[in-house]
């Protein structure tokens, strides 16, 4: 446990920061699952819409420090991807 005050203001802030951290973690991890889910089912316009809330949540994210730019790029890239090769099957 800290002992001065101000690592016990670095432990509070440290942990408000877990806290918000991992509620956007989470949530960015929910909206991508839903684009997979629309994906797998075949409804291309639920995928189309469901890519962009995913961008838009992994954007944020990494303007937010969550997440680095680079696996922000590199997942959506993917996501893309994966939503091309959806178009060109049905």
């Amino acid at each position: 446990m800290a002992n001065h005050k101000s690592a016990i203001k670095r432990a509070r802030q440290s942990e408000r920061q877990y806290e918000r951290n991992h509620s956007v973690k989470s949530s960015v991890r929910t909206s991508i699952k839903k684009f997979h889910t629309a994906t797998e089912s075949g409804d291309v316009a639920a995928s189309e819409e469901s890519l962009k809330v995913a961008e838009r949540a992994l954007r944020k994210a990494s303007s937010k420090g969550v997440f680095p730019q680079r696996r922000v790029d590199r997942l959506v890239s993917r996501l893309t991807l994966e939503l091309n090769k959806a178009r060109s099957a049905s």
